[in-house]
């Protein structure tokens, strides 16, 4: 048996934030210093670094679960299926519904139950749930629902990827540049061919890694707010990404059955262009080969990181004809990748 996309959906949030939009910012230093080079200097740097020429940020007025829904009616609408025959609805995210301008995270009722609610699903049956997984969150959702149905628990899941990063990251902090909001669905169900999932790998590692990413106070020492930030040690994540993501992708090929030669496309994580690139390169090297042009489509330069809803956004945009010199043909072997926080890996083989 085996398990297919059969629709997907994303919303791109139509705020567009540009690099220049951050020369008037404060950037500091961890420890409240000040950083020694004018703005146009720093963002400069970030851009050859990450690739990021702009990001997407949501409306004041919308919500995290409000994106959510509008990726997930595309993705029902695209399957052309009944939302009442969803069994699963499984949403990836990390930082719940925050209203603009407040402090605290709202994650009761679960994002999952409020998209249910949006989509006015009757069916008490469709269970939804949230999964927190770190960026890894939406494939992990799909490793769920793989499993959920090879076990006949359910025949139709709806799996969303869905953050809203804006609203958690400090102003102060050179890293607030990467950050982004977007949402990414798709609807899974089995496969009547040989389409679908052939094979995936999680992993988490705790032992060292656990806090590399992490909720954490405002490089501004002067402020007495209480609130808290995404906060990352970027080094540190790179050498683990660079680690172990290549080794991971080749393990998980190797169950699949498939050669290094069938792979048509690999969709990564979009968190650093320069760290994605690294790490797709390393892993052809552990095949004696060379990384093939345009192997690795990229969206990070005018989407931002963000976070679970990179990949299923990626996705939906070449599957819609959205993303230039790019396309995913019927039959051909692709594989979707991410690392994150947790520190959590995973990757699928897929067969369109």
């Amino acid at each position: 048996m085996n398990i297919k996309i059969i629709g997907t959906g994303s919303y791109i949030p139509s705020t567009i934030e540009k690099n220049e939009d951050f020369y008037n910012h404060e950037f500091l230093n961890a420890d409240g210093s000040k950083i020694n080079s004018p703005n146009e200097v720093i963002v400069d740097k970030f851009k050859a670094i990450t690739g990021i020429e702009e990001r997407r940020y949501i409306k004041p007025e919308l919500l995290n679960s409000d994106i959510a829904f509008y990726a997930a009616e595309k993705a029902i609408a695209d399957a052309k299926i009944d939302k009442e025959t969803l069994d699963y609805i499984i949403v990836a995210h990390n930082y719940g519904d925050i209203k603009h301008n407040t402090e605290q995270s709202d994650t009761v009722p679960s994002i999952a139950s409020r998209v249910k609610h949006l989509l006015q699903i009757k069916n008490p049956k469709c269970v939804g749930y949230d999964l927190l997984f770190g960026c890894p969150g939406w494939i992990e959702g799909v490793v769920q629902a793989n499993a959920f149905i090879k076990a006949g628990i359910a025949k139709r899941c709806l799996v969303i990827g869905t953050e809203t990063l804006s609203r958690v990251v400090d102003k102060h902090d050179r890293d607030s540049m990467i950050y982004s909001d977007g949402s990414g669905a798709v609807v899974v169900e089995e496969s009547k061919d040989d389409s679908g999932i052939i094979a995936h790998e999680s992993a988490t590692y705790a032992l060292d890694e656990a806090h590399f990413i992490y909720f954490g106070e405002t490089n501004n020492l002067d402020s007495t707010s209480q609130r808290r930030y995404i906060k990352m040690y970027g080094r540190k994540i790179y050498e683990f990404a660079l680690t172990n993501v290549p080794l991971a992708l080749k393990s998980c090929l190797e169950k699949s059955g498939y050669n290094i030669n069938d792979v048509k496309k690999i969709l990564i994580h979009q968190a650093n262009e320069k760290m994605d690139e690294a790490i797709v390169k390393r892993f052809y090297k552990l095949h004696d080969m060379k990384m093939p042009e345009g192997i690795m489509p990229m969206s990070i330069n005018t989407l931002g990181n963000s976070s679970v809803a990179t990949v299923p956004t990626l996705y939906d945009l070449i599957l819609k004809g959205k993303l230039k010199n790019q396309e995913i043909n019927k039959g051909d072997v692709i594989l979707f990748a991410s690392v994150g926080a947790g520190m959590n890996i995973n990757a699928i083989v897929y067969k369109q």
